[in-house]
């Protein structure tokens, strides 16, 4: 478990050359909602089903709360992604199914906003939380799983140094149907020349 002191508003935030990750914050409601909501052709491919009250306030305050009780739990750190020149909102990113004892890992998910994709900032994202799962959590391993036709993601993954390791067959079910996926790792000692601020 982790020191819930990281949940406090004036805790440092996790901060790269290009981008800042933090916790997200009731007032970061409606950047959340309009960004999601104009990306959603572009994230729909990727993600599971989105559910009819998505954008809706009330579904916030429960992400909100799970978002929380996850982290307080030691379970996930769901962060935010915010551009460091704009200080605007362009995503998001998860370490969850967070497992210590004899495993030490956690599992990758991130999402982001159509209009900041392909500009290199998931890549910061990528290594900011890389470094988080490891420095500070002591995690040995964390994982990632890509649909195979995700090059944007695959090539994500690959720039921050993860390492591909098989095919999971019929693993997740994404916008209502299971797809395979590639399993993607990077391990404490992989990380020679991938560094970033932190």
């Amino acid at each position: 478990m982790f020191a819930l002191p990281f949940f406090r508003r004036d805790s440092p935030a996790l901060r790269g050359e290009r981008v800042h990750l933090r916790v997200p914050e009731a007032s970061d409601y409606r950047e959340w909602a309009v960004l999601r909501g104009e990306s959603r052709t572009f994230l729909e491919p990727w993600e599971p089903r989105w559910a009819p009250d998505e954008l809706e306030r009330t579904a916030w305050r429960h992400r909100l709360s799970r978002y929380r009780e996850d982290f307080a739990n030691g379970n996930a750190a769901a962060f935010f992604i915010f551009d460091n020149e704009t200080n605007r909102l362009v995503g998001g990113i998860t370490l969850g199914n967070i497992r210590h004892g004899v495993a030490q890992t956690g599992q990758v998910g991130y999402w982001i906003g159509v209009r900041y994709a392909g500009q290199g900032l998931m890549l910061d994202a990528v290594l900011l939380l890389s470094n988080f799962a490891f420095d500070t959590l002591r995690l040995h391993r964390i994982e990632a799983a890509c649909i195979p036709s995700n090059k944007r993601s695959i090539r994500v993954l690959e720039k921050a140094g993860f390492q591909r390791e098989g095919l999971l067959r019929s693993y997740l079910r994404i916008n209502g149907n299971w797809h395979d996926h590639y399993l993607y790792a990077l391990i404490a000692d992989d990380r020679r020349g991938v560094t970033t601020k932190g």
